[in-house]
């Protein structure tokens, strides 16, 4: 298990569209007016609208999240084109992209950036292939084991994603193929630079759970996946709080903080944190 990308490639792998919408429920993050429904899209929501420690207020439609927008509609890329987002980060690997419905994206002129790399299965099928490993409590310490170097594994990813904020006025839209495990990590790393209170970091990434088009979930899996019971499917499929707080405890141990860690590998240290600050909160 040396990978969060190959976690998460088993994961897409073996959930089924009925699993999608068994996910733990979410917290009490408002989310009411915060998703953004794109036709063909999933989990596209604002990470404005939170309070900092200091008492101001991450502005909206300034950075997106989201799970995959290769499946967009006509309806639906027009609808996000009506956000006037300048730039997309998408954080699929090769084969996640290749594999898509269309290759509208990177047509779209609208910064699109993704970076080439791979999700190997290494010996995970063997590992699913033993009934006595399809436990629950199995599947939550296989994701909960790959959050530790999650981080870390995107970190050029993340790089980019901060330094087209820094470098660029356009608004930003963050994506993965769920729109939960690396798009939940950047958006926790940027609400924590901003100074968002780790609790509330948290209940936002949870809302990942339920989350609107999470049951299209069905377009990223490999056909004929061995399909799982509804309660050992859900670790993998839905995000737990253990998850981020895993990611971000291994962070702290290896640099000694969060913020260490971002200025180390992704070039935000204190100038380029009041630089984010002037811009995204009001």
């Amino acid at each position: 298990m040396k990978s969060f990308a190959l976690i998460l490639s088993v994961s897409l792998a073996l959930a089924t569209p009925a699993f999608a919408e068994q996910a733990v429920p979410a917290t009490t993050v408002a989310a009411t007016d915060r998703f953004v429904i794109l036709e063909g899209g999933r989990n596209f929501r604002d990470i404005g609208g939170y309070q900092t420690a200091d008492g101001r207020t991450v502005k909206r439609g300034v950075v997106y999240r989201s799970g995959s927008m290769g499946g967009l509609t006509l309806a639906g890329q027009q609808r996000l084109a009506s956000l006037h987002v300048g730039t997309i980060i998408d954080l699929r690997s090769t084969a996640e992209r290749k594999g898509d419905m269309n290759n509208w994206l990177a047509a779209s002129g609208q910064g699109y950036w993704a970076r080439d790399y791979g999700m190997a299965m290494g010996d995970f099928s063997a590992y699913f292939a033993k009934p006595e490993n399809l436990t629950a409590a199995n599947m939550r310490a296989m994701m909960t084991h790959g959050y530790k170097k999650l981080a870390q594994e995107q970190a050029p990813s993340y790089r980019q994603m901060f330094a087209r904020l820094l470098g660029t006025k356009s608004r930003l839209v963050v994506n993965c193929t769920a729109g939960k495990d690396r798009t939940g990590i950047a958006s926790a790393l940027l609400l924590t630079a901003l100074g968002v209170p780790y609790e509330t970091v948290r209940q936002d990434f949870l809302l990942s759970n339920n989350a609107p088009g999470m049951h299209m979930l069905q377009s990223s899996l490999s056909p004929g996946a061995s399909a799982l019971p509804p309660e050992v499917a859900a670790p993998l499929i839905g995000v737990e709080g253990e998850y981020l707080d895993t990611a971000f405890a291994s962070l702290r141990e290896e640099y000694g903080s969060v913020e260490a860690f971002m200025e180390k590998e992704l070039g935000v240290g204190p100038r380029e944190v009041a630089a984010l600050k002037r811009r995204m909160l009001d």
